[in-house]
């Protein structure tokens, strides 16, 4: 693994799409969410928030890593969300990814979904 980028802005590990889907907007990270990368997730979450869209959904399907950094820009995010009358969804998460919200316990305080537009239906 190329840790070349480390302590820099890490441009290319973490790449962010944001769409509006009805009542959601719909976030997609993909590649690595770690310390050096959780801003480039936290920044359009929140933007999203202030902007009142409250019904957050994250397409994780190109999420390769996820470390606690990223759990806890995930999990602001939820406790912002549902503060305001929304929610988090999680969809398509890789296991690797899926692991970690395993192990911590967090998969319990998120909706998950397996697919993206399994999370835009309900």
């Amino acid at each position: 693994m190329d840790r070349g980028t480390v302590g820099s802005a890490n441009r290319g590990r973490l790449r962010v799409e944001v769409r509006t889907e009805g009542q959601s907007e719909v976030v997609t990270p993909a590649g690595e969410l770690d310390h050096h990368t959780a801003d480039l997730l936290r920044t359009p979450l929140e933007n999203a928030l202030d902007q009142g869209r409250a019904r957050l959904v994250v397409d994780c399907s190109h999420l390769e890593f996820c470390d606690s950094t990223g759990l806890n820009v995930l999990l602001g995010a939820r406790l912002r969300a549902e503060a305001a009358g929304g929610g988090v969804h999680l969809a398509g998460m890789l296991p690797v990814v899926a692991r970690v919200f395993e192990i911590t316990g967090a998969e319990a305080v998120f909706t998950v979904h397996d697919t993206v537009e399994a999370a835009l239906a309900e």
